[in-house]
């Protein structure tokens, strides 16, 4: 039997499962944890802690048909500068719960289009930022970068501010499918903005880019990888599209008999993925790829690869705060979020209170269960030792945990006193594999296609 009709009898090209950016996901968050449980994990942060800060601006100048993130359109700066004066206010209120001496390990600006901000308002809150937390000892500052919304200015900026990291998302450099997901941004464009991040010294470059997407064919997937691969960034995320439009109502606009079945979205991968590995790039996790002396890279090799909402991450602090409107936070004990309504947010801010309108604290399962699935999202392997020492499993304990995976997944997993393992011919099916060690209804909410 073909490697294809293996991944078919095992339901890959049918499956749809969580990306795993978290664990539980997203959806399965309640209500019931509020502003007063978020205050406790905050006070609860040691003096001198290192922690990472994510600051979400939701604002864009145009809203791409095929994004699912929470964002509003704005032709004015005036929105985006009142809302860049409530995240300074809510990073006021962090700073006045929080212990003495706490540093940032890493330092985030996404949306949206965080580059919408005005040259003085991105000196305002960096300036308001470094000023509540000191950058720590090898710390990273990054921001999501629009090409189409930069220029000069706010690249002096946010050079002048500390970034030492920028991510620019490409999609696909084909006009026709541009025009298909409204996300229209040239090459030349696109040069234009590296080339701004590049002579302002900022060495590490982010970028993504996205398989399955409308009108895609192998042909025009590896031409769009071959011009992203000419402007050498240091790290890749190759996402695949995810077509949901029941949640994300936008996308009713990209016609679905236009995307490639499920066989073709996975052939669409593999020849993005062969290009990046032939250009020397190695494989991070299940769709990074990183240059050898990237610190992803150099995580994965030491064993210190983790995932967040981000995605891949070598950071290794405890503690995720999110600022800004239905942005996650992430703590040793659960996650809080904010009100996802930007109005609702403010209104929360500008009364003094934060906005958590819903979370989840961990119980002692969901600990030892979502590190179960960051390791196979991670490294492809549940290390057996590591639970016998860490979560006081004994192995016959752990052979019981594996045996339906074994069942299921046959001669793709291979498990034993080690531990269980994902063989590379089965690394397609690293979600679904996942997804057995997950103990939520996955019925009451609904996920992308698994490959």
């Amino acid at each position: 039997m073909g490697q294809q009709s293996q991944l078919e009898r095992l339901g890959l090209f049918d499956a749809r499962v969580p990306r795993y950016t978290s664990y539980p996901t997203a959806p399965h968050f309640t209500p019931t944890l509020g502003e007063a449980r978020f205050r406790q994990w905050i006070a609860a942060i040691p003096a001198g802690a290192a922690i990472s800060l994510y600051m979400h601006v939701p604002f864009c100048r145009r809203l791409c048909w095929f994004c699912a993130c929470r964002t509003q359109g704005t032709q004015s700066d005036d929105p985006v500068r009142a809302y860049a004066r409530v995240l300074m206010d809510e990073l006021a209120m962090l700073r006045a719960e929080l212990a003495p001496g706490v540093k940032l390990s890493r330092l985030h600006w996404g949306g949206g289009t965080p580059t919408l901000m005005p040259p003085e308002m991105m000196r305002r809150v960096a300036g308001a930022v470094l000023d509540a937390f000191p950058l720590a000892e090898g710390a990273e500052f990054s921001v999501e970068i629009d090409p189409n919304e930069i220029d000069d200015a706010r690249m002096d900026a946010l050079a002048e501010a500390g970034l030492t990291r920028a991510s620019i998302g490409v999609q696909d450099f084909d006009p026709e499918i541009q025009k298909t997901i409204g996300r229209e941004q040239s090459f030349e464009l696109t040069r234009r903005a590296v080339d701004m991040i590049r002579d302002r010294g900022i060495a590490s470059l982010n970028a993504d880019i996205l398989y399955g997407l409308p009108h895609q064919d192998p042909v025009r997937i590896a031409q769009s990888v071959q011009k992203l691969l000419a402007l050498s960034p240091d790290r890749v995320a190759l996402y695949g599209y995810a077509h949901v439009p029941w949640m994300a109502r936008r996308q009713v606009m990209i016609p679905s008999e236009a995307l490639p079945d499920p066989q073709g979205r996975l052939r669409l991968f593999e020849v993005a993925r062969e290009l990046f590995l032939a250009d020397g790039y190695d494989e991070i996790g299940i769709d990074h790829f990183a240059r050898p002396g990237d610190g992803l890279a150099q995580a994965q090799k030491s064993g210190l690869l983790r995932r967040n909402f981000q995605g891949y991450t070598d950071d290794r602090a405890e503690v995720l705060i999110g600022l800004g409107a239905s942005s996650i936070s992430r703590f040793p004990q659960g996650y809080a979020q904010n009100a996802p309504a930007t109005g609702a947010h403010t209104g929360a801010i500008r009364a003094g209170r934060f906005s958590t309108t819903r979370g989840h604290a961990f119980t002692a399962e969901d600990t030892w269960r979502a590190r179960m699935i960051e390791a196979l999202m991670c490294d492809f392997r549940i290390d057996a030792q590591e639970f016998i020492r860490d979560h006081g499993f004994d192995q016959s304990a752990l052979t019981r945990l594996f045996a339906p995976v074994t069942e299921r997944f046959g001669p793709m997993v291979e498990a034993g006193p080690h531990g269980l393992h994902i063989r590379p011919e089965g690394r397609s099916l690293t979600r679904m594999i996942a997804q057995m060690f997950d103990a939520y209804d996955m019925a009451a909410s609904g996920h992308s296609s698994a490959i």
